[in-house]
């Protein structure tokens, strides 16, 4: 019985891990689209912080089916990230597309680095392994999509 609760909580702290990472992504992407001045660029900014709106409610459901609630917001280990993002901030400033786009790319790189720690720590349940694979695998593509932007 302690382990299942041991299990749990590991569970529910990787999971909280994610969701500040898209919590992150989600700010990032909102200050991105407003900051640059393409319409295209904008509204694709625009449907990735989107993107990562849903996918925090997702994962909020899965601490919520673990009988959590989701009221504490514990960065954990995985807060890290949050500089990444924060230190776009003051590449947007300037309103330089490339510096904006450069900034996207360096903040999913480190999602797509903490998605993959997550999966391999092992302490996620089937059904949440795979949200958060289908989430890593989305957040892959945004990171192609990206890059393709960039040259």
């Amino acid at each position: 019985m302690i382990h299942t609760d041991e299990t749990t909580k590991e569970a529910v702290k990787t999971l909280e891990g994610l969701i500040s990472i898209l919590e992150d992504g989600k700010l990032g992407y909102t200050n991105a689209a407003e900051h640059v001045e393409n319409p295209a660029m904008k509204t694709d900014f625009l449907e990735y912080a989107r993107e990562r709106a849903l996918f925090i409610v997702e994962l909020q459901d899965e601490i919520n089916k673990l009988g959590k609630s989701t009221e504490t917001s514990g960065g954990g280990p995985l807060g890290a990230l949050h500089r990444a993002w924060i230190d776009i901030k003051s590449s947007f400033t300037g309103g330089d597309t490339e510096a904006i786009i450069n900034a996207c790319i360096t903040g999913e790189e480190a999602a797509i680095e903490k998605y993959k720690m997550a999966l391999e720590e092992n302490h996620l349940e089937y059904n949440q392994v795979s949200v958060v694979s289908k989430q890593l695998n989305s957040i892959q593509n945004t990171l192609s999509q990206i890059k393709m932007r960039a040259n």
